[in-house]
């Protein structure tokens, strides 16, 4: 039997989201908010926080999965510190509806045919230096082809990364949107750094959405798949399945 899942939708308040993130030292220059909203989404739910989320844009919010019930996450979120709750508009306002959680289908038919989208991190780690490459960079690399084509490389990443979970098999994929972003993350904690801090660090790569159709093959092996998300960097805005009728 698979557990629940809940999908939560949030609308930021892009002002005060930016204090927060600047205040808290979570913004670089590129302007990624991934770390930011980690670190808010934390505040807030704390292990209830979901497991993958997208960032939609300023008007569509956020969405996100969290196997936590309704009735906890509400609770969580009228707990949240001020700064936190104002940040990821967790109260209704005149504009904006606040927190809204709805349970998500967990029971999938085998064969189903569903349309998804999904914004990727599509890299690789390189097993000698455990260093993060841009899978189609690597790609051109290998290859004695003149040209390899971005969207080809990504396609066939995607769809290696959900056949090795289970669950789905990829039909068709296309690339709608690529932009090179660098990222922030933090390193491993410093024994020289006053208590041990994360000292922030920039790390350049691919962000790609991807777009196209899956059939599900094992309903729990998908339930699982749609909680734990895709490629690496979930926990900062990338691998959320969004799904579709197809």
């Amino acid at each position: 039997m698979s557990e629940d899942l809940n999908l939560m939708h949030l609308q930021p308040d892009p002002r005060r989201l930016a204090m927060w993130a600047a205040r808290n030292r979570l913004l670089n220059r590129s302007g990624d908010l991934g770390y930011a909203f980690h670190g808010l989404l934390r505040a807030a739910f704390g292990a209830g926080a979901p497991g993958v989320y997208r960032y939609l844009d300023a008007d569509q919010g956020l969405l996100g999965y969290t196997g936590m019930p309704r009735e906890e996450l509400m609770q969580a979120a009228a707990l949240a510190p001020p700064d936190v709750a104002g940040a990821l508009g967790l109260g209704a306002t005149q504009s904006r509806g606040g927190l809204s959680v709805r349970p998500f289908p967990t029971a999938w038919s085998a064969g189903r045919v569903l349309g998804f989208e999904c914004r990727v991190r599509p890299v690789i780690r390189e097993a000698a230096s455990r260093h993060e490459r841009d899978a189609f960079l690597a790609a051109v690399e290998k290859s004695d082809r003149a040209e390899l084509d971005r969207e080809q490389v990504y396609s066939s990443w995607l769809t290696a990364h959900v056949a090795r979970q289970t669950g789905a098999e990829i039909l068709n994929v296309q690339m709608t949107a690529f932009k090179l972003l660098d990222v922030m993350r933090r390193t491993q904690k410093v024994p020289s750094a006053p208590g041990g801090e994360r000292r922030p660090r920039t790390v350049g790569g691919p962000d790609a959405v991807l777009t196209g159709h899956l059939r599900v093959t094992e309903p729990e092996g998908f339930a699982a798949l749609l909680r734990r998300g895709i490629g690496r960097h979930r926990a900062f805005g990338f691998g959320m399945l969004l799904l579709k009728p197809a």
